[in-house]
């Protein structure tokens, strides 16, 4: 009998592909299918009108413009807009409200396929090669997280002192390294992020995190690649060193081989800043997506001064996130006459999240109270003026809000899934067929968030774990204080996909080990406490939506017509 597994491996190799490139393929593959049954889908949500406005305005020569006269049809059915705010132009309102860098991503898309009625599907087509590339790089990331190398000049969360209590350490992190199980927990975490079903479709929409995802482990990536090449510096001022002190060779082969050490040496400490400025560049497109991440921009620049402890590196990536972002900060000053950041989008998410009526969470109507002012800068100042109101008004609901938003945070991925299938995009499914495609969408995250706990038990806290527990924190941080919604935690799943598959290749007995240790047993009482946590969440995030269960799942589910 052919071993299938055997076959397909020989065929790979023979082609030449490494597991990155199949891996990047089969993604591919899986992407380009929803994207090719969906030609001639339209698009659904405000905040896709609003990109696609936009990228054709920008294509046009317009400038950063939107609700041209051309496209108020498509909103006044829904949004009343008060154009005496603003001097209106015909060509469309000059705005700051939206981040540049996902219009400009479609506007490039625009400009060389063209604006007519398949612009959507082309967008959709480039976004699935980019959601694909997600998956070759869960796989490096994983291999660095996971790995037992040190790429680095010794940091002291690095140091494994042996002594009562961590034995423990000690046997499980000889295990589960990269002379371990590191390489199949890298490959198992790339195969979750290629399959994970909401990645898969998310190509389908117009929105920031296609872009988002790709530039998180991108810049992560370059991070660890910045703090890899500490370590090849340090080798060649080592060797050099070493080389000066010899004794034994001759006077001429010593400064033959001194004068190219030297060389090496130079090459090494003037290439190695590369990483650092690609990082700053990376970080900074990052917050031209969306400006949240400028927080994990602020923890990275720290991570370099102190847990790599190269403080002139730390300015360089500094540096190179403002380079980035400056310039739109300043367009955006320039147009409001007042200091302005990379967006005005601050106010209108604190009136939504501390709105009376809300629960810290997106919400309709309250969403669309303040769309009507086109005026970006009056909406941010009364956005936020009004949210202080609400504080004021409750003081102790801000404790609350910021539990619920931690909870729609981590909830099951059910939003886009109600409001598509309720709206009648997809027309009536048979309820066991629609309780399979929920349980398709929906489990995953279970399975991955639970296992994942425990990875992250199992994981050793280098400064390269360290790095991606500061991105966690800091995409996490924000959410929690001002608006959350399930998709957000969609950035974490290729991390989430790494922790876990360090849980599955480690298994029962990585725990047992784990446990003997007394940081151990910390560490998997902590692990149990969220799984804990997240049961929880769940399942009051089904009692609190029963009703609206119930009605998806009766006969005329696909027209009850939830709002987002």
């Amino acid at each position: 009998m052919i071993d299938r597994g055997r076959f397909h491996s020989a065929f790979f190799r023979r082609l030449g592909l490494s597991f990155a490139a199949r891996v990047f393929l089969a993604a591919l593959l899986l992407r380009l299918v929803p994207v090719l049954l969906s030609y001639n889908l339209g698009i659904g949500l405000d905040d896709m009108f609003q990109y696609d406005m936009l990228a054709r305005s920008l294509v046009a020569g317009n400038g950063y413009r939107w609700y041209a006269q051309e496209d108020l049809y498509l909103v006044q059915p829904f949004l009343h807009l008060d154009l005496s705010t603003v001097n209106y132009d015909p060509r469309g309102v000059l705005t700051s409200f939206r981040p540049p860098l996902y219009p400009a991503f479609l506007a490039l898309i625009y400009f060389l396929t063209g604006t007519g009625a398949h612009r959507f599907f082309v967008a959709r087509l480039v976004q699935a090669f980019v959601a694909a590339a997600l998956a070759p790089l869960t796989y490096a990331l994983a291999r660095r997280l996971l790995s037992t190398y040190p790429p680095r000049p010794p940091f002291p969360f690095d140091k494994l002192r042996a002594g009562p209590g961590r034995e423990g350490d000690a046997l499980s992190l000889s295990k589960w390294g990269s002379g371990g199980l590191g390489p199949k927990a890298a490959r198992i975490a790339a195969w979750v992020v290629a399959c994970y079903p909401l990645l898969v479709i998310y190509p389908l929409s117009l929105a920031t995190e296609n872009l988002f995802f790709l530039l998180v482990l991108s810049s992560v990536l370059a991070l660890l690649k910045a703090a890899e090449s500490i370590s090849n510096a340090s080798d060649a001022n080592g060797q050099m060193a070493r080389i000066k002190n010899d004794k034994k060779h001759s006077r001429n082969s010593l400064v033959v081989a001194y004068l190219a050490t030297i060389i090496r040496a130079i090459r090494v400490n003037i290439y190695r800043s590369r990483w650092f400025i690609l990082a700053g560049i990376l970080l900074g497109l990052l917050a031209l997506t969306r400006s949240v991440s400028l927080l994990f921009a602020g923890l990275a620049v720290l991570w370099v001064w102190f847990a790599l402890r190269q403080r002139k590196m730390a300015v360089v990536v500094f540096l190179g996130v403002m380079v980035v972002t400056l310039p739109w900060m300043a367009r955006n000053s320039l147009l409001h006459h007042r200091l302005i950041g990379i967006e005005t989008t601050l106010g209108y998410n604190l009136y939504v999240g501390y709105h009376p009526a809300g629960s810290g969470s997106f919400q309709y109507p309250q969403s669309l109270d303040l769309l009507s002012i086109l005026d970006d800068g009056l909406r941010d100042q009364i956005g936020q003026q009004k949210a202080w109101e609400f504080i004021q008004a409750d003081p102790a609901r801000v404790p609350y809000l910021a539990l619920r938003r931690l909870g729609s945070f981590f909830d099951l991925e059910r939003r886009a899934l109600t409001y598509f299938y309720s709206n009648n995009f997809f027309g009536y499914i048979p309820t066991p067929l629609l309780l399979t495609i929920a349980a398709i969408m929906l489990l995953p995250f279970v399975f991955v968030s639970i296992s994942s706990a425990f990875g992250m038990a199992l994981i050793r806290w280098r400064a390269e774990a360290i790095l991606a527990a500061l991105f966690l924190v800091g995409h996490l941080i924000p959410h929690s204080l001002i608006l959350s919604e399930d998709r957000f935690h969609l950035a974490y799943v290729p991390f989430l996909a790494i922790f876990a598959a360090q849980f599955w290749t480690g298994g029962w007995s990585a725990l047992k080990v784990r446990w003997q240790a007394r940081t151990g047993k910390i560490a998997l009482i902590l692990a149990c406490i969220v799984v804990v946590l997240l049961f929880l969440n769940w399942g009051l995030e089904l009692w609190r939506d029963a009703g609206t269960i119930a009605q998806l799942l009766g006969p005329l589910g696909n027209q009850t017509y939830f709002p987002y």
